[in-house]
């Protein structure tokens, strides 16, 4: 089996609580290489890993075929570039890049360098939006009139991090913002127009930190909605249809799990409590609906067969376009305060 050689760049909490453990429990993958600023962390976390003190030196040092950039969002296109260039397959956190242009230059360089380029959409493999994804691909709702996504937290206070400084693709409508319009597109494809309200709320906040956006489609609404003062129990999906309802309450558990060194070989792995699972409301009766198994290896064991042996890329650079579009416009939306057709964004 060949195997593949994984160099990340960065280490901070994306990179050591979802990619290092998952590309860890791939067999066909390597954790190779790590550029970092605290090298001596690594060395004594990961000693048979190499370490670079810049990505650039890592990306061109020709000792791994895949690199994961971790990095804060405003050099994700650069660095995708130089690998790219290189001949190194990629996987980029979300949202790609900052903007739609970006990620059409980088999905024309992978496609005629015949690489992977691939964005690390997780969320597409929570248990919750499986389940989701079921209850619909079933008809358990009848004809669905209402989707109601959100990703509400408590966190009214501004910290000092990258991800609240003012730039391109800050704030959490980029950061949240991009799983949950990901997720919406997978499921039903591009609306036809949204409206959309993208604020800083908190004192002292720089960047948006409360969206409310409509998705308009033919026959029914999407809400994808997220707020830094909400200090109750987290509504994660509502849906409403002609035969019923769906409510799901809190997160996923698998950035948990990770994070407190789980891994998903792991017995218990990316399976819910039974106090969480959501509940199918019909005329005279409630269920129970049992939340599907989450399953983020499922990511990048797709990226490994991508680029051993030619299978679809799990989240191609083509998704990653449709999504910076809509993030994009909803932008537009909330600064003009108008509806606005997704055709503008082409």
């Amino acid at each position: 089996m060949k195997v593949i050689k994984v160099g990340v760049i960065g280490y901070g909490y994306s990179a050591n609580t979802f990619h290092i453990p998952l590309i860890e429990s791939i067999e066909s993958m390597e954790l190779t290489a790590i550029s970092s600023s605290k090298p001596e962390v690594i060395e004594a976390e990961h000693p048979s890993v190499t370490v670079f003190d810049s990505a650039e030196a890592l990306i061109t040092s020709g000792n791994v075929n895949l690199v994961v950039i971790t990095a804060p969002n405003h050099v994700h296109f650069s660095l995708a570039k130089l690998c790219l260039e290189n001949g190194v397959h990629v996987v980029v956190e979300k949202p790609m890049v900052t903007t739609s242009l970006e990620a059409e230059e980088l999905e024309s360089i992978a496609e005629k360098s015949g690489l992977v380029l691939s964005v690390f959409h997780n969320r597409r493999w929570d248990g919750d939006f499986l389940t989701v994804q079921k209850l619909l691909r079933e008809n358990a709702l009848g004809d669905l009139k209402l989707f109601e996504s959100r990703y509400d937290r408590f966190r009214p206070i501004v910290r000092q991090r990258w991800r609240e400084e003012p730039g391109p693709g800050a704030g959490i409508w980029y950061d949240l913002g991009s799983h949950l319009v990901d997720q919406s597109i997978t499921l039903f494809g591009l609306p036809e127009a949204l409206t959309a309200r993208c604020l800083p709320l908190r004192d002292g906040s720089k960047t948006t930190d409360y969206f409310h956006v409509l998705l308009h489609y033919q026959g029914f609404e999407v809400i994808l909605h997220a707020s830094s003062f909400s200090a109750a129990p987290n509504s994660r999906f509502r849906l409403e249809g002609s035969q019923g309802s769906f409510v799901k309450y809190g997160f996923d558990p698998q950035e948990a799990q990770l994070k407190n060194g789980m891994v998903p070989s792991q017995s218990g792995y990316g399976i819910e409590n039974k106090e969480q699972y959501g509940s199918l409301y019909g005329d005279a009766a409630v269920e129970c609906i049992a939340t599907e198994a989450g399953c983020y290896q499922h990511y990048y064991q797709d990226v490994a067969n991508a680029i051993i042996t030619g299978d679809r890329n799990p989240v191609s650079p083509s998704d990653a376009v449709e999504v910076l579009k809509i993030l994009e416009l909803a932008e537009k939306s909330s600064q003009q305060g108008q509806t606005l057709s997704v055709c503008e964004a082409d």
